[in-house]
């Protein structure tokens, strides 16, 4: 559905985009990772004709963006990071209008609009105007804009911005449903959300691409050390000591909290698991022992390893 090839945009001396090749499968739910400034928005406006690249190719359903940027963009529903809204229209006229600007026959744009406003659940806010909805149906209303001419690739740049928790997860599983029946690229920083409805994951930073893959496989590949946590009441000095002793620990960092307790953060080699391990040794000892924990990889842990400066 997305072939990208060596794409780059550069402004005056500053490369937003450095040559990324990537594609996208029809039928995939794509997150397009990366920090502030790694040029995600950069990246989606080219794909959506909105920003011209300096070089390099890009096609969406087989249409180069560039020589048949009218066809590539019949095939796409965008919608972007600030959803941009006529707030003095209704929520029907305004995707009626959005729908004939589209290009859509009249028969077409009203069964359309009536499909999109069922599908993103505005049945009872149809008939309201938009500047007296909240943000959460604001967000749907920006959706069903992205929908209402039925493209095959829908690209949702932070789609969630700005919702409460509630609202989140009512979006995360409209984008699920849409998933069944269209490509998806996202772009969000709520990576839980990733992890839950994407297929496969892109991160960018300083305009390369530093990992393509499916969630999973990204946190099984990670380099960085894992973390166990155990409440110990010991001398801190000794089980510190005897923690370190322990094959595959690479580093102890001790936590002192109420009547003798300390809380020991172990960083492991990747991979490993030690709780056996401590819980015999504090048996070994005779320290009592209230909480052992193994802090499990995310795909937040992936994120922060391939971008952090430090």
């Amino acid at each position: 559905m997305i072939k990208v090839n060596q794409l780059t945009k550069r402004y005056a001396r500053h490369e937003a985009v450095r040559g990324i090749t990537f594609s996208v499968d029809p039928g995939e739910i794509v997150g397009f990772l990366g920090p502030n400034g790694a040029g995600k928005t950069t990246t989606l406006r080219m794909l959506t004709g909105y920003l011209p690249p300096s070089s390099g190719t890009a096609s969406i359903g087989g249409c180069d963006i560039f020589r048949q940027s009218i066809d590539a963009r019949r095939k796409i529903g965008y919608m972007p990071e600030n959803v941009p809204l006529y707030e003095d229209m209704r929520v029907r006229e305004y995707l009626k209008f959005r729908g004939q600007l589209k290009g859509l026959s009249n028969s077409d744009t009203r069964r359309r609009v009536g499909d999109v406003i069922d599908t993103c659940g505005l049945a009872h806010v149809h008939r309201k105007m938009i500047k007296t909805l909240s943000k959460g149906y604001r967000q749907r209303v920006g959706l069903a804009d992205a929908l209402v001419h039925d493209p095959e690739l829908l690209i949702l740049d932070e789609p969630t911005n700005g919702l409460d928790p509630n609202q989140i997860r009512q979006i995360r599983e409209l984008i699920r449903h849409l998933g069944q029946t269209h490509t998806v690229l996202i772009s969000t920083h709520i990576l839980s959300e990733v992890e839950m409805i994407c297929n496969r994951v892109i991160i960018l930073d300083e305009g390369k691409i530093k990992a393509a893959d499916t969630p999973s496989a990204l946190i099984a590949n990670m380099r960085s050390a894992g973390r166990i946590q155990a409440e110990i009441q010991a001398d801190p000095e000794v089980a510190s000591a005897a923690l370190n002793r322990l094959d595959s620990v690479k580093k102890v960092t001790p936590e002192s909290l109420e009547d003798g307790w300390t809380r020991y953060t172990l960083w492991v080699e990747s991979g490993t698991d030690i709780r056996e391990h401590i819980a015999n040794l504090c048996s070994q000892y005779g320290w009592p022992l209230r909480s052992l924990f193994r802090h499990v990889a995310t795909l937040e842990d992936v994120f922060v390893e391939l971008t952090r400066r430090d």
